[in-house]
């Protein structure tokens, strides 16, 4: 099968890609990547039509090559992709967060929510059910350390961020870039760690029957 993975910070093919290979290796993979959507957004502070319009034609584009499956990584655009979905309908069009999220809810009902790009803690808390409190933490610094090629850097921010959400039932990881901090996270915390990657890929090849 083939499936398409749509990608708006350069971070984020290497952990979806890892993922893949431990969970699902006979799936074959393509990668779009608009590393500018994310500097767009950053920059405007919000979503706009242009970026949906931008998420649709990326969209559309994989569909065109024959994708049984779309996996966004990008967990700041959570209504742009929704849009896509509505517009690809029956092909199974997933957000990055939506299989973490549905697993975290089985956790408990204080999740920390732990982000290395501040957009992400406004979209995604609103995704997780009723009833489910959502604890948000930025790791300040992390993606930065991330950008310069410093990856221990980056994991060691994440792991100390997240010491503020040791309280909670389970943490997830908000970036698909942030799994590689998963380990440090667990071990400053204590908690279960769930992250985006791993989550996305069980769901959708239990969507695909694959």
């Amino acid at each position: 099968m083939r499936i398409a993975l749509i990608h708006a910070l350069r971070h984020s093919p290497p952990p979806i890609e890892a993922a893949f290979a431990r969970l699902w290796p006979e799936a074959r993979l393509m990668n779009l990547l608009d590393d500018s959507l994310s500097a767009d957004l950053a920059r405007d502070g919000r979503l706009t039509e242009e970026m949906t319009r931008r998420f649709l034609t990326l969209a559309r584009y994989a569909a065109g090559t024959g994708a049984q499956g779309i996996l966004f990584t990008c967990s700041a655009f959570g209504p742009c992709i929704e849009a896509c979905a509505r517009d690809l309908a029956p092909l199974p069009v997933l957000k990055p967060n939506e299989a973490m999220i549905e697993e975290a809810a089985k956790l408990g009902t204080r999740i920390g929510l732990l982000a290395t790009f501040p957009a992400t803690l406004d979209s995604m808390p609103p995704e997780f059910p009723p009833g489910v409190t959502v604890v948000p933490r930025l790791a300040e610094g992390a993606l930065a350390a991330l950008d310069r090629g410093d990856a221990a850097e980056h994991d060691r921010l994440a792991a100390e961020a997240s010491k503020a959400l040791a309280d909670c039932d389970a943490i997830a990881l908000g970036q698909f870039s942030l799994a590689r901090a998963a380990p440090l996270v667990a071990a400053a915390t204590g908690r279960p760690v769930l992250t985006t990657p791993e989550s996305a890929v069980r769901k959708l090849r239990a969507l695909l029957g694959a």
